[in-house]
């Protein structure tokens, strides 16, 4: 079945350097390829873009594309499909959602099934954002044990993310982390929400910080945890809550990979260095490559054998230059782990030796070290 079209435009300015999904856009658009799901990607700051969704163009009684069915805990899998439901005034001007007889398209989980501690969520494949702002309007409609709507963010997997939810039954606004499959306490409030009436949910995300909205308004405290860097979004509810959304748009920071930060803050930091390369072993790759450099220009290039001895046994290489040394370490993960190699070149100076030398490149490994997990972090 061919997609639906849809109205999308791409604006340059959004992504100073052409990130994955402005590629796989300018790819759709050029070759007739629609995105049913997607309505409009705009500038929100120098170096930031905004994905809309409206499901408009979505077809009645699907699923919408881009979009992954996912269960987090027991029982079965949600019911995610786009219908015909009540319009609402949009804030937004431009958006064309609403349908003939005060109807509008928008995305509903369906299903009963009133296990406890069952958590359908509908997760966005497209992207994985680290810095963002996501919002949506909700409407809860049903559910006898349960009624609750909320949104899922910097997902990893089924079992460790972050979410955001609120309960008509309960009357309150609720945070959690869940990590390996464990639920932390509760953070939130108690606040009336009100079935049946639209009401907008947001989270708010900067580096550590979560800020979390209702209305606009921020009712929890800003939370600082540094669990999960980045990660996916979804729509979320809890057991047989029926839930209705709509008018979803996050804006954010196309996010770089984290071996990149790394040697980004790294050269900031520390005025004796002259070169940082980071290396290891891609996914899918026999050999360890250049994941990260100064210039970015050799990034892909095979590993010699040093820096693949390196990662391997754990050990170090140094090498003197006329006015320079290079020092190549392991990086460890928070295991103890060798997962990469890091080529240090540095300022030398007069009585410079290969153990002051080590000396001087340790810092700066333990400063990237302290902020990798494993090696999956590394390279995502």
């Amino acid at each position: 079945m061919s997609a639906a079209k849809s109205h999308v435009r791409v604006n340059s300015k959004a992504c100073p350097k052409p990130t994955g999904l402005c590629l796989k856009l300018a790819c759709g658009l050029l070759f007739g390829r629609a995105l049913p799901w997607l309505v409009i990607i705009l500038p929100v700051a120098a170096e930031g873009a905004e994905i809309r969704f409206d499901f408009d163009h979505s077809p009645i009684g699907q699923t919408p594309q881009g979009f992954r069915n996912v269960l987090s805990g027991q029982g079965k899998l949600g019911d995610w499909k786009v219908f015909l439901d009540e319009a609402f005034p949009s804030a937004d001007p431009s958006a064309s959602n609403a349908s003939g007889g005060g109807k509008q398209r928008v995305l509903g989980q369906l299903s009963g099934d009133s296990t406890d501690e069952r958590f359908p969520m509908l997760v966005y494949e497209n992207e994985a954002f680290g810095d963002f702002r996501f919002t949506t309007r909700f409407r809860i409609v049903g559910g006898e044990v349960e009624q609750m709507a909320g949104v899922a963010f910097r997902i990893r997997d089924e079992r460790n993310y972050y979410y955001l939810r609120a309960s008509a039954l309960g009357s309150n606004l609720r945070f959690f982390k869940v990590v390996d499959g464990q639920r932390s306490e509760p953070i939130g409030a108690q606040m009336e929400i009100r079935k049946g009436v639209w009401n907008e949910l947001g989270v708010d995300c900067r580096g550590n910080q979560i800020q979390c909205f209702l209305n606009g308004q921020q009712v929890i405290p800003t939370l600082a945890d540094n669990s999960f860097a980045f990660g996916k979004v979804a729509f979320w509810t809890k057991s047989d809550s029926i839930a209705h959304f709509t008018d979803a748009r996050i804006s954010y920071v196309p996010r770089q990979v984290l071996a990149e930060v790394l040697v980004q803050d790294a050269l900031k930091r520390f005025e004796r260095l002259i070169d940082l390369k980071l290396y290891a072993v891609p996914k899918g790759q026999p050999v360890a490559r250049i994941i990260a450099s100064k210039t970015g220009k050799d990034v892909g290039l095979a590993a010699g054998k040093e820096e693949q001895e390196v990662i391997a046994r754990g050990v170090s290489y140094y090498g003197r230059g006329k006015q320079s040394v290079t020092v190549t370490l392991p990086l460890h993960d928070r295991n103890g782990e060798s997962i990469a190699a890091a080529k240090i070149t540095m300022k030398s100076f007069p009585g410079q030796t290969e153990q002051n030398a080590i000396v001087r490149a340790l810092p700066i490994v333990r400063q990237m070290e302290a902020r990798i997990r494993n090696a999956t972090d590394l390279l995502e």
